[in-house]
């Protein structure tokens, strides 16, 4: 390996690393709001910033433009209706949490349900963070930077051997952000990072564009070969046999985007600690504008790879991995000289969603768990350090999991959507049931989700195969997860009718954040809603 490529890699880690301790040293660490929602003190930049590196990882760098490389531009959803989504919890949903005054999601729930419902969900959230996500971004990430800088050959070590080092290493420079720094280190990293993941991503496919066109060549021009061989992977809207075929973008879809973007913890953590609704409510849409735009970073690249990859004789496209595209892809099209940079780049994307998700599992313990079973009369401190030897156990056994879920298999971001619908969609029915119904109870929460968990598993996991029931009777896993929304829904209005409070339910003002909201939310968020009807509109056909 060039040593321009390791200095200049070493070189913008550290230089993220020592900003980000320059900006947040000293500053109100060791309390329960310093440490868990950065005293409440986050502008719409920041928060913005904070929001798009939390998700933009490798899970989008390197699953997504491998999943478009598969299946096509479809795979833009995920990103597209994501704005949408962020839409939503600009204008409906942050003005509720923000009055509550709340740190968790779990805390929410049990303002409206009761503290039973609160320790379920602090339990889900902290169980799939360690199992799916967290081993989801270390693995991907092994991936990308073994791709991209080639650590197999100059370790030395098998492809196996290489992702356990990049994970260990990941897993421990990540874990003292989250747990030295908190949420304000995370948030301040993840700006930095996010700057250079919009330089470096763009960069990616400015090159990837050149190299596929040719000399001279058209924007038509990069797609000859893929228009040619699969005329369908240009579409924004897929026909039937697609794994994202148009249906799915009003079930499944839908549903994981929206829980995502609205009512996970490791997301909206950081809308939490907007200084008052008008800054989160710029953040929160400043986010949905460039989500709505990154499939020029995150999509893109893998269509135009097809094309570098077909005119290539030592590749054969049939037999390339997606979860090896993106990295194969950067070191085919980036100039040796970028090649450190770009990789310092994608390490703080995994850096950002790792230890966000380190502090988000810290945040749910330490308040729902320690504070309210454990030690109900734990000092700030006593709070804090529960936190960082969350995040410590966290971090071990994700590391752990990561190479165990995830190694030799096909299909990964499907996968990992599938994975993570298993706890997504019942939490989301009785959050969305709670908001327009204020008499059902507990008891009428934790049997729903009881029974939408049970149902989720049987349904990602004894599926039949390709011709077993799932297929057969729903078409797709994304239907199967509109069904048992539904099914919820529908069970916990039953349950409610029966099961009730003593008296209705009614959100008090915490009072601690100014909720006068963004005079321009409402035009800005319509905007948006808009912007991404045209974008399906144009790629439709």
């Amino acid at each position: 390996m060039d040593p321009l490529t390791v200095i200049s890699f070493f070189f913008f880690t550290g230089l993220v690393a020592i900003l980000t301790w320059r900006l947040t040293r000293g500053r109100l660490e060791d309390s329960e709001e310093g440490y868990f929602l950065a005293g409440r003190s986050l502008s719409g930049v920041v928060i913005a910033g904070s929001l798009l590196l939390t998700n933009l990882s490798t899970e989008q760098l390197v699953g997504l433009n491998g999943g478009a490389f598969k299946d096509g531009l479809a795979v833009m959803a995920w990103e597209v209706i994501a704005g949408a989504s962020l839409v939503i919890l600009a204008l409906f949903f942050l003005p509720r949490y923000l009055k509550s005054g709340i740190a968790t999601v779990p805390q929410f729930l049990e303002e409206r349900y009761g503290p039973k419902i609160r320790a379920l969900t602090t339990f889900l959230f902290i169980i799939a963070y360690m199992l799916i996500l967290l081993p989801f971004v270390l693995f991907l990430g092994a991936k990308g930077l073994n791709g991209m800088l080639d650590l197999e050959g100059m370790l030395g070590l098998s492809e196996i051997g290489t992702i356990w080092a990049v994970i260990i290493f990941i897993g421990v420079v990540g874990s003292a952000y989250a747990i030295f720094g908190g949420l304000r280190a995370v948030a301040v990293s993840d700006t930095f990072n996010g700057i250079g993941l919009l330089v470096g991503g763009l960069l990616i496919t400015y090159f990837a564009f050149r190299a596929a066109a040719g000399d001279g060549g058209s924007f038509a021009d990069a797609f000859v070969q893929l228009k040619e061989d699969k005329p369908d992977h240009l579409k924004s809207v897929a026909g039937a046999g697609h794994p994202l075929h148009w249906p799915t973008l009003f079930t499944g879809v839908l549903l994981l985007n929206f829980f995502y973007w609205t009512t996970n913890q490791q997301i909206i953590q950081r809308t939490f600690a907007a200084k008052n609704l008008a800054e989160g409510q710029k953040g929160v849409l400043l986010a949905s504008f460039f989500k709505i735009l990154a499939p020029l970073i995150l999509v893109l690249p893998g269509l135009l790879a097809y094309q570098i990859f077909v005119n290539d004789p030592q590749i054969d496209v049939s037999k390339v991995n997606d979860g090896d595209v993106y990295g194969m892809l950067v070191r085919t099209v980036l100039p040796g000289w970028l090649n450190g940079f770009f990789a310092a780049v994608v390490m703080g994307s995994i850096l950002s969603t790792f230890n966000s998700v380190l502090n988000s599992s810290a945040t749910l313990f330490s308040l729902g768990v320690f504070k309210k079973i454990i030690k109900p009369n734990a000092s700030q401190h006593e709070l804090v350090r529960s936190g960082r030897v969350c995040s410590v156990v966290v971090a071990a056994l994700s590391i752990v999991a990561a190479p165990v879920v995830f190694y030799g298999k096909d299909g990964l971001f499907n996968i990992f959507q599938g994975l993570n619908g298993i706890y997504f969609i019942p939490i989301l029915a009785i959050m969305l049931f709670g908001f327009i119904n204020r008499t059902a109870d507990g008891r009428s929460a934790m049997i729903t989700i009881v029974a939408g968990l049970i149902a989720m598993v049987f349904g990602t996991f004894f599926t039949g195969g390709d011709d077993g029931w799932l297929n057969t009777y729903f078409g797709s896993g994304f239907h199967y997860m509109g069904a048992v929304f539904a099914g919820c829904i529908l069970l916990q209005f039953l349950l409610g009718r029966s099961m009730k409070r003593s008296t209705p339910y009614v959100q008090v003002d915490a009072k601690v954040v100014d909720l006068t909201p963004w005079k321009h939310a409402n035009k800005v968020g319509i905007s948006l809603i808009v912007l991404v009807l045209a974008l399906y509109a144009l790629f439709a056909f």
